[in-house]
């Protein structure tokens, strides 16, 4: 759960970095995109439970 608190704060820093300096997102900038990244993570964690 720590690793996972830390993830967090790390990402909105860079993202609030990003936004201040006015350079684009690093990442899908809506949510189906996101929800992409977010399919491609637990299909692998499905499969590497399944094997």
């Amino acid at each position: 759960m720590n690793q996972v608190l830390i993830s967090a704060i790390s990402g909105l820093v860079v993202g609030a970095l990003f936004g201040l300096l006015k350079l684009p997102i690093p990442a899908p900038p809506n949510l189906a995109g996101v929800m992409g990244v977010a399919g491609i993570y637990l299909g692998f964690v499905i499969v590497k439970a399944l094997t």
